[in-house]
């Protein structure tokens, strides 16, 4: 499948974004965990919350969680500490995407786990039964789901969990989005000191919850601002909390630089209903920034940048190479296509000094299987009329209806 998309010539128009697939999912799993009966409210529609709902749903003997690795992560840690022995498995690229480290922490805690094949990766075989719990070493600098698959059962431990993180911490905002649900439902769980966590045996309370819409999905809308000519361009976005835990919140302050002014809007009870986004006059001529904490919105800015002009250098995104795809190659060979040679090193940084060459003649975006390639590159065709999306239907990961949505917006999205 392969989609043409024509940018409108101006844009204007309300964005009723999807919910947050990461606090979706943390929901899920915590409100498994405390045994209640009434679902969270908004939870997301995309693919990667689909598998974890219907997972616990149906708890059948093989659980198949296709390409999700949030759901593989905050699976493997929730089947290690319930009744019952399953298989977890998904995709061929999920089945080549790193385990051991958190097999690894479980097992230290007790946890009955197997390789059903190449060691360290899935398919794994879980038979799940109570857990001691305690004190427990792993690398801060590896994915934050890990660490925080292991806190979210921390409070079912009988002597709960205490966490140390080695090395640097990356995603650091999505282990405090964490502790902040976890403690939403009742747990007590706290850094107590710069690289330390405690979570206390306290069983989650049961109650009523409500998803936040993503902020990692307004992330493209903020792109199309700022790419789009039209200086009185607006979008609003509904659903967005100006004090977000979200750690791809940030992007309201980033795009500012960009370009892009974000407004927040509130409703009658005084929360943030919507926010409003409109061009700025001004931009910085060169942009760096560390991508530590908000590795997920690296494309956006990679290709938003060198399409803009604006020469860049990005680091602390070593995770981006164990993400759906290797992004960093995916992005230096897409935007080659485009004319523009952007470089990496240390497997951890992108940057671009201004250097072009030769577009592509008929050349297609392709997207492998990484729904952050089709979304990121989708507003370059402001600049790039006509431009071709190849297999776009891997938005369903986390934002199922985003093509529907750029329709909305004057964007003609032909091939549907």
């Amino acid at each position: 499948m392969q989609y043409n998309i024509t940018a409108p010539r101006t844009l204007g128009t309300t964005i009723n974004l999807p919910a947050s697939k990461s606090i979706s999912n943390r929901a899920l799993i915590i409100h498994a965990l405390s045994g209640g009966d009434v679902l969270p409210g908004n939870l997301s529609d995309c693919d990667d919350t689909e598998v974890v709902l219907r997972a616990l749903s149906d708890m059948p003997e093989t659980i198949d969680i296709k390409a999700a690795g949030t759901a593989m992560r905050f699976m493997t840690a929730y089947l290690s500490v319930i009744e019952g022995e399953h298989v977890i498995t998904g995709t061929e690229r999920m089945k080549h995407r790193p385990i051991g480290i958190l097999v690894n922490a479980l097992r230290y805690l007790g946890a009955d786990i197997e390789y059903e094949g190449e060691e360290g990766f899935p398919p794994l075989r879980i038979k799940g039964k109570a857990l001691q719990g305690g004190m427990l070493e792993i690398p801060g600098n590896v994915s934050s789901q890990y660490i925080s698959a292991l806190l979210m059962i921390g409070p079912v431990l009988e002597h709960g969990l205490e966490l140390k993180l080695t090395g640097d911490v990356i995603s650091r905002p999505y282990i405090d989005l964490t502790l902040c649900m976890m403690r939403d439902f009742g747990a007590m769980a706290e850094w107590t000191g710069n690289d330390t966590i405690k979570v206390h045996h306290k069983r989650y309370n049961q109650r009523t919850y409500f998803i936040e819409n993503d902020w990692s999905a307004a992330s493209y809308w903020y792109e199309a601002v700022a790419l789009c000519d039209d200086m009185d361009a607006e979008i609003r976005l509904t659903g967005l909390e100006d004090g977000s835990l979200q750690g791809d919140s940030v992007v309201k302050y980033l795009f500012n630089m960009l370009g892009v002014k974000t407004i927040f809007e509130k409703n009658g009870n005084g929360q943030p209903a919507a926010v409003r986004l409109k061009k700025l006059h001004t931009r910085l001529p060169r942009f760096d920034y560390d991508f530590i904490n908000q590795p997920d919105m690296a494309q956006t800015f990679v290709v938003c940048c060198a399409v803009m002009n604006i020469p860049f250098r990005f680091t602390g995104l070593a995770t981006l190479k164990i993400k759906e795809t290797d992004r960093i190659q995916a992005l230096k060979t897409e935007m080659l296509k485009l004319g523009y040679v952007i470089k990496d090193s240390n497997d951890s940084e992108l940057w671009w000094d201004g250097e072009r060459c030769e577009p592509a003649t008929d050349m297609a975006i392709d997207t492998y299987e990484d729904h952050r390639m089709a979304m990121a590159f989708a507003p370059l065709a402001f600049k790039f009329p006509g431009l071709k999306i190849n297999n776009p239907q891997v938005v369903s990961k986390s934002y199922p209806h985003f093509w529907d949505d750029l329709g909305r917006a004057g964007f003609i999205v032909g091939g549907r």
